[in-house]
């Protein structure tokens, strides 16, 4: 019984004509091959993790799902996957564009400001601090707070012994395109590496080996800093001395 009445419901709302489908209307747009009106109901496409959405076979362009990772609605445009959120009028940017010296790996809401991440490792075996244990009170975290960091980090290390060390591996770090040298690159803090996390795929070039633990400018205390595996995304606070990948990033 309650087949024959969705299969009544579905006869009494939807019409065909033409390869056009109409679902509340007898009328299709005849622009559209799907035309679903309604004023009490939305669509609801497809909803799926992050994970589940990257590992869909050979996705055609235009595809569309809800990614519950990152609650919001994802398509792809033929090469890789960019979230829908429309940005400003004018702005052309999305997760993954080649830009200013690297890939935009985060987007604020209005399409215009990010972060972006250099293409390729700055070190893949470097330790954090200068040579000395000392307390550089880099403790701060979010969007923009890797910048304040690096800045805390070099300017507060105790005497160093002459190497270079995570922070200043990325503040000296410099990228030039098309005769303009973007210098501003810092060490990520805790949050902005784990976006940068989020997007390992889009951006690429990281290692995905058993060591691929990568330095936040995030301090824990005196011996120790934060850094995240890049396989599993889990994020450990772990001795300044050790030495592990590094990947800079700058904001715009």
């Amino acid at each position: 019984m309650k087949k024959l009445t969705l299969l009544v419901a579905v006869i009494a709302t939807s019409f065909t004509t033409f390869a056009q489908v109409g679902i509340g209307t007898t009328t299709p747009n005849a622009s559209a091959a799907l035309d679903i009106t309604s004023t009490t109901s939305g669509f609801l496409p497809p909803r799926m993790t992050q994970a589940q959405r990257n590992a869909i076979t050979s996705p055609a362009a235009g595809l569309t799902v809800y990614d519950t990772t990152t609650n919001s609605n994802w398509f792809f445009n033929g090469t890789i996957w960019v979230n829908a959120a429309a940005p400003a009028a004018g702005t052309t940017h999305f997760v993954g564009q080649s830009y200013q010296g690297g890939k935009i790996f985060w987007l604020d809401a209005t399409g215009q400001h990010g972060l972006i991440a250099a293409t390729a490792d700055q070190s893949s075996g470097i330790r954090w601090f200068g040579g000395t244990y000392t307390h550089t009170r880099a403790r701060a975290d979010g969007i923009g707070a890797g910048l304040k960091n690096t800045v805390i980090i070099i300017a507060n290390q105790g005497p160093v012994d002459g190497n270079a060390f995570a922070a200043t591996i990325c503040n000296e770090y410099s990228v030039t395109v098309a005769g303009v040298t973007y210098g501003d690159w810092y060490l990520p803090s805790r949050h902005e590496l784990n976006l940068l996390y989020l997007q390992k795929t889009v951006v690429g070039g990281f290692a995905s080996n058993a060591y691929g633990y990568y330095w936040s400018s995030s301090e824990n205390d005196n011996g120790y800093a934060w850094l995240q595996y890049f396989v599993n995304g889990l994020q450990y606070s772990t001795n300044k001395s050790g030495a592990y990948y590094v990947r800079a990033v700058r904001a715009f």
